[in-house]
């Protein structure tokens, strides 16, 4: 269950009545959103079904991402679509020997909600679509469980642009506390669907930060992020090494770390002797950065306690992960830095609606 992040001004007092609670909820969200009323209720019984405490200052944190990742529609737009979509085909058919032309013959294809597949993805407006398509073309086309086998290029969705691979993860954890009519990843496309487990990625982990920004720079970059980069700073300053500060301890492939030993792993073993530990507990401990156990291993403590017998003061114990955020969708050159500086804004403006109400 999370904590309160913190906040200025007075706590106010927690709502006493399930109605009370919607409305307060209702207040924090913008008057410009459609079906104010629609959303609250979603995400009251969201925060019910995790346990969440019902204090404005958590529901500040979930709305300010909605706001920034959705602006309030279940399924966002995203400009540009049907060209991403070609080029990767495109590029699937060249992995896989493909030619494009056969690609393009097979578009033509009725589908089945009767349109061509082309036209479909001509018409494609938004992420829900395009995960649609995908799920026809790997079931109905000739070469789709070829092309595309076990393979989706949409990997976020809903109003809080969540990672479909987390919500899947988490269904395993704590089973989903409604009906599911389809799959996890549909669900992950409904208002409520994406609240929860949107909500579920930020807030339900114990993050040991005192500043909710870096809440929101792990929602970008992964859980534990800030505080992965806060001990990679640490370890750079240590050894003399220039260490990305990205929050990634060691190297990873299809989501699994590899054996070979990662830049951090190799200035960690640098410190061995100091450290008193040898390279099988070094790697014991780097395996795990995505849980909250690392930061109460031995090799996260020594380190830090290293670090401050070194610069003779504290030293902190997150920072804002440097990565540059790359997608089809994004057209500018965007940050872990930038989107957390723009969430915790909104999360602000949001504490403001709060104190008024």
């Amino acid at each position: 269950m999370p904590r309160a992040p913190t906040t200025p001004g007075q706590a106010l007092p927690p709502p006493q009545t399930e109605a009370e609670a919607k409305a307060m909820v209702a207040r924090l969200i913008p008057a410009t959103a459609k079906d104010r009323a629609g959303w609250a209720s979603d995400l009251h019984a969201v925060f019910v079904k995790l346990g969440f405490p019902q204090a404005p200052e958590i529901y500040c944190a979930a709305i300010a991402v909605i706001e920034q990742e959705s602006s309030w529609q279940t399924d966002p737009v995203v400009p540009g679509l049907p060209a991403i979509v070609w080029k990767e085909l495109e590029q699937r058919g060249a992995r896989y020997s493909v030619p494009l032309l056969l690609i393009k013959a097979a578009m033509l294809k009725t589908s089945p909600d009767g349109r061509s597949y082309g036209q479909r993805i001509d018409a494609l407006k938004t992420e829900k679509q395009l995960n649609g398509l995908f799920q026809d073309m790997i079931n109905e086309l000739p070469f789709g469980k070829e092309l595309f086998a076990d393979y989706n290029p949409v990997r976020t969705g809903g109003p809080m642009q969540v990672s479909i691979a987390f919500a899947e993860d988490y269904v395993r954890d704590k089973p989903y506390p409604w009906p599911l009519k389809t799959t996890v990843r549909d669900e992950v496309f409904t208002r409520r669907g994406g609240l929860y487990f949107g909500s579920a990625i930020l807030l339900d982990y114990p993050a040991p930060y005192d500043n909710v920004l870096y809440r929101f720079a792990d929602f970008n970059a992964g859980r534990y992020s800030s505080r992965n980069a806060a001990f990679q700073a640490a370890l750079g300053r240590l050894t003399g090494k220039s260490l990305a500060l990205d929050g990634d301890l060691l190297r990873y492939a299809k989501g699994r770390a590899v054996e070979e030993a990662s830049s951090v792993e190799l200035a960690a073993r640098s410190l061995g002797n100091r450290l008193q530990m040898k390279p099988g507990d070094i790697r014991r401990d780097l395996l795990l950065e995505k849980s909250a156990e690392f930061g109460q291993s031995p090799l996260f403590r020594r380190i830090f306690t290293l670090a401050e017998q070194s610069t003779g003061q504290p030293v902190p114990r997150q920072a804002m992960p440097q990565i540059d955020l790359k997608s089809p969708k994004i057209t500018r050159q965007l940050t872990t830095d930038w989107f957390a500086r723009r969430v915790e804004g909104r999360y602000r403006t949001c504490l403001t609606r709060a104190n008024a109400s």
